[in-house]
């Protein structure tokens, strides 16, 4: 089993943090190997030093669900801290948080996806950290895809949003502490940035090779086998159709009551899509998009995770779709994140040529030529931020 940045600073003298008065963003899912929460664990440790907590977007329980769904400032129960909300009245760490502590540590759970917003929250941390004069110290974790291949087209600069601040693709291969490391060094945040690493994980690693337990970062991640389908099934936010909100199985089942099975197979056997099986069926959901209605359907199941490519696997289903259904298939209108003017569709794949293309038809070989080129140069970049070689 590996052990967890979280678990290394608690096994190591730490003298750069002594006397320091420490805040902590993390959220229910930032637990050690037995489930005791960080905040717990840094108290017992640092007792009066830590001085104040941070939770990011769906509430430091994972309660909230859905986007643009605000929870507000509290006092933590457990610990008496205050308890700063970074998704609620403000998305960046204000001074007067700020002026709390001296170094600021982070122990969240990512899912290594361009569009998961604690990356985000993460960066405005940064941003503040440099600008208040405050020292960030990022508690590694596992990318639960692992950390060796990537998947997508760059985000471009007209689709900057909050799900999506750097020219990232949508599978990045990084863990969280190597993406703070890369988005300070690469985009000059310029923050006085330490990351405590993980002992025994490998590149080649997804989360069930890790031995670690999960605990679901968000409402509608509920074990591994959701991060591994998300980087592609992500996509059907910024659509009509129901990426399994409200069942058992987000984001691993995707359906709308207008569509058919039969044609839609058809379709895709065009593409090669190799590492999964959609299996057709029907759910209903008990709330979102389609609430009460049966919706026509596959369930995504991974049968080859490291051949599985998740964002071509749903861009094929979407082009399909978009084909087969022009009289009911509809983008979802803003807001979306905060953005109430555009698309967001183009925020959550990064483009707008992409949308466009996969419109007219072009076939996913070429698209995916189109942004090669692009995705080898990030994929030589990234790995002057990495912390962990095979």
């Amino acid at each position: 089993m590996i052990q967890i940045g979280l678990e290394n600073l608690l096994a190591s003298p730490c003298p750069a943090l002594e006397g320091k008065r420490l805040g902590l963003l993390s959220n229910q899912a930032s637990t050690d190997r037995h489930f005791t929460h960080a905040r717990v664990l840094l108290q017992q440790r640092f007792g009066p030093q830590l001085t104040c907590l941070f939770a990011p977007q769906h509430g430091f329980f994972c309660e909230k669900q859905d986007n643009m769904i605000e929870s507000g400032h509290q006092t933590d129960s457990l610990t008496g801290l205050p308890l700063f909300s970074l998704y609620g009245e403000t998305r960046r760490p204000t001074q007067a948080m700020f002026e709390q502590l001296d170094v600021l540590l982070i122990d969240l759970v990512d899912v290594g996806t361009r569009v998961y917003t604690f990356l985000y929250t993460l960066a405005y941390c940064l941003e503040a950290a440099a600008q208040y004069g405050k020292r960030v110290v990022a508690l590694d974790r596992p990318n639960p895809l692992g950390g060796l291949a990537v998947e997508g087209n760059i985000l471009e600069p007209d689709c900057t949003s909050f799900v999506g601040l750097y020219p990232l693709p949508m599978r990045h291969g990084l863990t969280f502490g190597e993406l703070a490391l890369h988005i300070n060094r690469e985009f000059g945040l310029g923050a006085d940035l330490e990351i405590v690493p993980m002992r025994g994980w490998r590149r080649s690693m997804l989360f069930r090779d890790t031995g670690f337990p999960w605990v679901f970062p968000s409402p509608n991640m509920p074990t591994p086998e959701t991060a591994l389908v998300y980087p592609g099934q992500v996509i059907w936010e910024g659509t009509n159709i129901s990426e399994g909100r409200g069942t058992t199985l987000p984001f691993e089942l995707v359906g709308a009551p207008f569509w058919e099975h039969e044609p839609i197979m058809q379709a895709l056997a065009a593409t090669d899509l190799p590492g999964c099986f959609l299996r057709p069926l029907v759910f209903e959901p008990t709330s979102g998009k389609w609430a009460g209605q049966p919706c026509v359907g596959f369930h995504l199941h991974v049968t080859d995770a490291r051949s599985f490519l998740p964002y071509r696997t749903s861009l094929a289903l979407l082009q399909a779709v978009l084909r087969l259904y022009p009289q009911n298939f509809r983008y979802k209108e803003p807001p979306y994140e905060y953005e109430f003017e555009r698309l967001p569709m183009d925020l959550i794949l990064g483009s707008q040529k992409v949308r466009k293309a996969l419109e007219e038809g072009q076939p996913l070989v070429e698209l995916e030529a189109g942004w090669r080129s692009e995705l080898d140069e990030f994929a030589g970049i990234r790995q002057r931020s990495f912390v962990y070689h095979e």
